[in-house]
């Protein structure tokens, strides 16, 4: 690390005492939450696609119906509109049976581990490897954002 004025920000710094193994564990440890976050995502795009899908079927219906295809348009809407998409379950229910279930313990769980192992600290292993790849006194590569203006 350099000088404290051209290193990472406290935040960013390594707690004392806090092991190589350590950053490295946490860091795997966010980085799996954050592709829990990116599923997610996911889950709400599969979520909202369906929903529009649905909605999308009542104008299915009634285009149908004024093209003289009754039958149709009765079997699209007692068959697939509204219906469920795993049994039970609607999307939305989906989304807050994930919720519920995996992802707010599992970002409960990497808030407490950074918590107790790192003082707190996020980031610690993005933040030592932006250090060793940075080339000092580049003005493009500072260590943090320049201080607010007072």
């Amino acid at each position: 690390m350099h000088d404290d004025e051209d290193g990472p920000d406290r935040r960013h710094r390594r707690p004392e005492g806090v092991t190589d193994k350590t950053v490295e564990a946490l860091g795997a440890l966010s980085k799996a939450l954050e592709t829990t976050e990116r599923a997610r995502g996911h889950l709400y795009s599969f979520h909202q696609l369906t929903g529009g899908a649905d909605l999308e079927l009542d104008r299915a219906v009634r285009l149908l119906r004024e093209a003289g295809h009754p039958g149709w348009a009765a079997e699209v809407e007692a068959e697939i509109l509204g219906r469920n998409v795993i049994p039970g379950h609607w999307t939305f229910q989906i989304v807050e049976a994930y919720n519920d279930t995996y992802y707010q313990p599992f970002q409960r769980l990497e808030r407490s581990a950074v918590s107790e192992l790192a003082d707190g600290r996020d980031h610690l292993y993005e933040a030592e490897m932006k250090e060793s790849r940075r080339t000092f006194g580049h003005p493009d590569h500072t260590a943090r954002p320049p201080a607010p203006e007072a």
